[in-house]
C-alpha cells in the first residue's frame, strides 16, 4: 500500500493528467454531435423548403404529358393572332420504335433510364460537383423522366423551386406510368427544330423516312438534335450537325450499343448526304409568317424557351392592320406593280420613339413557310447610299461640329490607295454644301466626309446605332464595303435620327408569360444615347430635302403631301466585269433601297432579286420608294404627325451662298444668294461677307473762284481718313477728259479757266476690290458780255459709266434725282431702260446697270444672264457671286 500511497498534490496532478488525456475524445464527440445537429437541422430545413416548393406543383395531366403545349402570340392590342406548336406531329408508339433508335436516344440522354426511379442520384452527384466548381446550372442531371415533366408542366427557369417541383413530379410520374410509357412520351414530345415535334415527324421531315428505315448515322443525328435544336439545325449549321452526330455515335460505342466498325463507318457519312432538300420543306405558312419568324428568334434569345412546346403567352408589338397592308403590298399588284414574280422585297415598319416593330414584310413568297426573310436576313446585300447619314455626315456633324452648309468639293478623286471613285452619273458638280451633297447623293463628297472624320469615329458612331462593331473601310462611306445591314437594322438606325438621337433596339417581343401564369419575362429594351440631339436634328433636316423635289433630289417619289418625312435612297452598282459577263442593261442596279421616318414611324425597304446577276431595270428602281410611300401613308392615316422640333442646341442662320468658310450676308448681298443653314449653337458664322459690298458714292461740289480765276472741286466721303480709301478722279476741261488716276486728296483745282467754258469732274471711291458709284459736279465760268446773266452753278451726281459719252456731254440740268447741292446719288441697280436728258443729249442703258464701270466687278451689264446657281440650276437664282468666289465647276453649266 505504501507503494500506492500518494499525497493530495500528487493525486490532483494525476487527475489533471488523466483529464488532459481524455480531452480529445470529448472534443470530437462534441463536434460530431454539432455536425449531426446541423445535418438534421439542414435536413429538416431542406425538407420543409422542399415541401413548401412542391405544394404549388401542378398536377399530373395525361393530356399535357402526351401533347406539346402550344404557345399563344398576342398583338399590340392584347389579342391572340396565332398559335404555335400544334400543327406538326406524327405520334409513334413504343412498339414501333426500332431498337437502334432507342439505343441512340438512351446512350445520349439517359443511359441508366431503366435503372433509376425518376431521379438518377449517381448522375446527380456528378452534376452537383460540377455546379459547385463551375457555378449553379453549369451542368444538368435531368433524366428522361425529368425532361418529360419539365416540358409538360414547368419552365426552363434554373431555380431551386423549379428543381424541387421537377423532382417531385418525376417521382410521381414513375409511380403512375411504366418506363416504356415515359420513353414514348419523351420521343413524341421533344422538339427537333423547324417547328417539328416528335421523332417520327422529324424522321420524315429531315430524311423522308419512317423510323424503321433510318440508317445509323441518321438515327444518331436525331438522337442528338434535341440538346440544342437550333444550333444543330442541319440546314443552317451542317458542320455542327455532323459534330453532334459523331458525339452520339461515340456514346453509343462507349455504352456497348454499336461496335467500333459501325461507329467509324457512320461517322464518315455526313448528315447532309441523305437530307431532304430544304426547299421541299418550305410550305404550309402560318399567319404573319415573317413577323412570327422574328418573334421566335427573339424568344430564343431571351432564354431557353421553346415557342412550340412550352405553352408560352408571348406579348408582341404587332399592329395587325399594318401587317395586313404590308402583306397586301407584297403579295398582290393592287398597291405596287412588280416587274415579275421573282422580284423580291423586304420591309420593316417600326415605332420611331420606342423601337417596337409594327409590321414585317419578309418576302413576296406567300406560300413558303420560314423561307428567307429579306427584312431581317440580308447579309449579302450592300446598302448603297442609305448609309451616308450613318457613316459620313452624321459622324462629321457629331465629331467635327460641321454645319449643314459645310462646303465640300465634288471633283475627280480617289480612295487613299489610289483607286478612283465616281459618282453615279460620272460627273462632278464642284463646290457645294453637305446638304446638297446628301440630297443629290454624291459619292465623292461622302468619301471626303468619311476621311475627314476618321474610320474609328465612324465605327463608334455606327456601333451606337446597332451596326456590328467591326472595322470600317473607305468603301463603306458609299455603302459598298463590309457592312451589310438588313432593313431591320437600318430601320433601328434611322429611327434614332427621328428620336432626338436616342437609339432603341428594334424588337417584336414585349414580354413572355410562362406556363405557370405568374412568371413574366420582360424584354427590357432601354433607350441609349447614340448621338447629340443637334446631330440628329441636323441630319433629319438635310434628309427632308431628299424628298423635297429640289433639282437633283433623289427621293421625290417617296414624298407624302402634308407629312413631314425625312429619308434616304440607295442603289448599288455592278462592276464592269459583271456588266459584261451578265449582259446588264445600262442604268440597272442589283439593289434599290429606301429608308425614311416621321416622328411616329420609321420604315426601311429593300428591293431586288435573290441572285445578283438579275438586275433591277431603271424603270423599277423607284419601287422601294413607292412601297415606303404607300405604307407610311397607310400607317399615318388618322394620326397627328408633328414636324421634327429643332432643339436649343441648333441655330438656323443666314449664310451668303458661295462663301467658304461660311459668312453672314451683308446688306448688299442679293436675296437670291442668301441661304439659311443649321449650325451647332455657338458655331454659327460671325464674320460678315464683303463680296457684294458697295462703297458709298462721294459727295462732290464745285465752285468758280473769280479772284484766282480758277474752278475748285471738293468732295467728301463717310470713310475719309481711312488708309485704304482712294479716289479715282477724271476731269473734263472744255471738252477734253483728263484721268488723274487714284489719289487720296479730296480736292482738285483747275487754274486759268476761260469765260463761258464748262468744267466738270467725276469722282469714284475705291477700296480693295470695292468700287462706289461715281459722284460728279460741273461748273460753267461766267461769260464776259455785260448783258449776260449770271448762271447758277449746277452741282450733282451722275450715274456715270466708263462706257457713257464724254462727261462734257452729260451736263445735268438738275431735273432728275438732284440733291440740295445739285449732286445725283446713284446707288444700287437700275433695271430696264434709264434715260437722262441733259441739254438735249440722251443716254440710254439697257439690261442691268450697276453704276460706274469701275465699280463692282461682280455686276453684269447688258443682257448677260445668270444660270446654274447651287439651288437654282435652271437659272432662276439671281446674280452670281463675284468672279473670285465663283466655283470652278458650276452645276449644269
Amino acid at each position: 500500500m505504501a507503494d500506492k500511497f500518494q499525497t493530495r498534490t500528487e493525486r490532483r496532478k494525476s487527475t489533471k493528467q488523466k483529464k488532459g488525456k481524455q480531452k480529445p475524445r470529448g472534443f470530437l464527440k462534441k463536434v460530431f454531435l454539432f455536425v449531426a445537429l446541423l445535418f438534421f437541422a439542414g435536413l429538416a430545413t431542406g425538407a420543409a423548403a422542399f415541401a413548401w416548393y412542391v405544394k404549388d406543383a401542378p398536377k399530373l395531366d395525361k393530356k399535357l404529358l402526351v401533347d406539346p403545349v402550344a404557345s399563344e402570340l398576342l398583338d399590340m392590342n392584347g389579342e391572340v393572332f396565332t398559335t404555335l406548336g400544334t400543327e406538326r406531329r406524327d405520334y409513334v408508339e413504343i412498339d414501333d420504335i426500332p431498337q437502334q433508335v432507342k439505343d441512340a436516344v438512351l446512350a445520349t440522354e439517359d443511359v441508366r433510364f431503366y435503372k433509376h426511379h425518376g431521379i438518377d442520384f449517381r448522375r446527380l452527384a456528378g452534376a452537383v460537383l460540377a455546379n459547385v466548381s463551375r457555378g449553379f446550372g453549369s451542368e444538368g442531371a435531368s433524366t428522361l423522366t425529368q425532361q418529360v415533366v419539365k416540358r409538360s408542366f414547368l419552365s426552363d427557369e434554373k431555380s431551386l423551386k423549379r428543381k424541387a417541383q421537377e423532382a417531385w413530379l418525376s417521382i410521381q410520374l414513375e409511380k403512375n406510368f411504366t418506363k416504356d410509357q415515359i420513353f414514348e412520351m419523351y420521343v413524341n414530345k421533344i422538339y427537333y427544330s423547324n417547328g417539328i415535334h416528335g421523332i417520327e415527324t422529324a424522321s420524315k421531315y429531315y430524311f423522308g423516312k419512317t423510323l424503321d428505315e433510318l440508317e445509323l448515322q441518321e438515327a444518331a443525328f436525331l438522337a442528338g438534335l434535341p440538346q440544342s435544336p437550333n444550333r444543330y439545325n442541319p440546314y443552317e449549321h451542317p458542320e455542327n450537325a455532323d459534330k453532334r452526330k459523331n458525339v452520339v455515335l461515340s456514346l453509343m460505342h462507349q455504352h456497348g450499343k454499336i461496335n467500333k466498325e459501325q461507329m467509324e463507318k457512320a461517322k464518315k457519312i455526313s448528315v447532309t448526304e441523305t437530307l431532304v432538300p430544304e426547299e421541299e420543306n418550305k410550305k404550309d405558312t402560318y399567319k404573319y409568317d415573317s413577323f412570327v419568324d422574328q418573334v421566335i428568334k427573339e424568344v430564343e434569345e431571351l432564354g431557353d424557351y421553346n415557342v412550340f412546346s412550352d405553352g408560352l403567352k408571348i406579348y408582341t408589338t404587332l399592329d395587325p392592320d399594318a401587317q395586313q397592308y404590308t402583306e397586301k403590298m407584297l403579295y398582290t399588284d393592287e398597291v405596287v406593280q412588280y416587274p415579275d414574280d421573282k422580284f423580291q422585297a423586304g420591309i420593316v415598319l417600326m415605332d420611331t420613339k420606342t423601337g417596337e416593330v409594327r409590321a414585317i414584310g419578309g418576302s413576296r413568297n406567300k406560300d413558303v413557310k420560314r423561307g428567307r426573310n429579306y427584312a431581317t436576313q440580308l447579309s449579302d446585300k450592300q446598302p448603297g447610299s442609305t448609309v451616308k447619314p450613318i457613316f459620313d455626315y452624321g459622324p462629321a456633324i457629331e465629331n467635327l461640329n460641321w454645319s449643314t452648309y459645310e462646303q465640300i468639293k465634288d471633283e475627280p478623286y480617289t480612295y487613299t490607295g489610289g483607286t478612283p471613285i465616281n459618282n453615279y452619273d460620272n460627273s462632278h458638280l464642284g463646290q457645294m454644301s453637305i446638304r446638297e451633297a446628301l440630297y443629290r447623293s454624291r459619292n465623292i463628297p461622302a468619301l471626303k466626309a468619311f476621311q475627314e472624320v476618321g474610320a474609328e469615329n465612324v465605327r463608334k458612331f455606327a456601333a451606337g446605332l446597332g451596326f456590328e462593331d467591326i472595322a470600317m473601310t473607305e468603301s463603306d462611306s458609299i455603302g459598298g464595303g463590309k457592312q451589310h445591314p438588313s432593313p431591320y437594322t437600318l430601320a433601328g438606325a434611322f429611327a434614332a435620327f427621328g428620336n432626338n438621337g436616342m437609339y432603341n433596339k428594334p424588337h417584336t417581343v414585349k414580354k413572355i408569360v410562362l406556363m405557370d401564369g405568374e412568371t413574366d419575362i420582360k424584354n427590357k429594351v432601354e433607350p441609349k444615347i447614340a448621338m447629340k440631339d443637334s446631330t440628329a436634328y441636323m441630319v433629319t433636316d438635310m434628309l427632308k430635302d431628299v424628298l423635297s423635289g429640289k433639282a437633283g433630289a433623289t427621293g421625290s417619289a417617296a414624298a407624302i403631301p402634308g407629312l413631314p418625312v425625312a429619308g434616304k435612297t440607295g442603289t448599288t452598282n455592278y462592276s464592269k466585269e459583271d456588266i459584261i459577263k451578265h449582259n446588264i442593261p445600262d442604268g440597272s442596279s442589283p439593289d434599290s433601297w429606301f429608308a425614311g421616318y416621321t416622328t411616329n414611324y420609321t420604315i426601311a425597304v429593300w428591293t431586288g432579286y435573290e441572285k445578283r446577276e438579275n438586275p433591277i431595270l431603271p424603270k423599277d428602281l423607284k419601287i422601294a420608294q413607292h412601297l415606303f410611300k404607300n405604307l407610311m401613308t397607310h400607317a399615318s392615316s388618322g394620326m397627328d404627325t408633328p414636324d421634327f422640333k429643332m432643339p436649343k442646341s441648333v441655330v438656323r442662320a443666314a449664310v451668303e451662298k458661295g462663301s467658304n468658310p461660311a459668312k453672314k450676308p451683308s446688306k448688299y448681298t442679293p436675296e437670291s444668294n442668301i441661304v439659311y443653314e443649321l449650325f451647332v449653337a455657338g458655331t454659327e458664322p460671325k464674320e460678315v461677307s464683303q463680296a457684294y459690298d458697295k462703297l458709298d458714292a462721294p459727295s462732290v461740289s464745285g465752285e468758280y473762284k473769280e479772284a484766282e480765276n480758277a474752278v475748285v472741286f471738293t468732295w467728301n466721303h463717310p470713310d475719309s481718313g481711312e488708309k485704304d480709301l482712294k479716289f479715282k478722279v477724271k476731269v473734263n476741261i472744255a471738252g477734253t477728259e483728263k484721268d488723274l488716276g487714284q489719289i487720296t486728296d479730296t480736292s482738285y483745282t483747275i487754274s486759268d479757266v476761260e469765260p463761258g467754258k464748262t468744267y466738270s469732274i467725276r469722282v469714284t471711291a475705291v477700296r480693295d476690290s470695292q468700287t462706289s458709284s461715281s459722284g460728279s459736279a460741273s461748273v460753267t465760268v461766267p461769260a464776259e458780255e455785260e448783258d449776260q446773266e449770271d448762271e447758277d452753278q449746277v452741282n450733282g451726281e451722275e450715274p456715270a459709266d466708263d462706257e457713257n459719252p464724254p462727261v462734257d456731254e452729260e451736263i445735268d440740268n438738275g431735273n432728275d434725282n438732284q440733291n440740295n447741292n445739285g449732286n445725283q446719288n446713284n446707288n444700287g441697280n437700275q433695271n430696264g431702260e434709264d434715260k437722262n436728258s441733259n441739254n438735249g443729249n440722251q443716254n440710254k442703258d439697257d439690261g442691268n446697270n450697276n453704276g460706274d464701270s469701275g465699280g463692282n466687278g461682280g455686276n453684269q451689264t447688258g443682257g448677260d444672264s445668270n444660270e446654274g446657281t447651287d439651288d437654282n440650276p435652271d437659272g432662276s437664282g439671281g446674280p452670281p457671286p463675284p468672279p473670285a468666289n465663283r466655283p470652278a465647276n458650276r452645276d449644269n453649266e
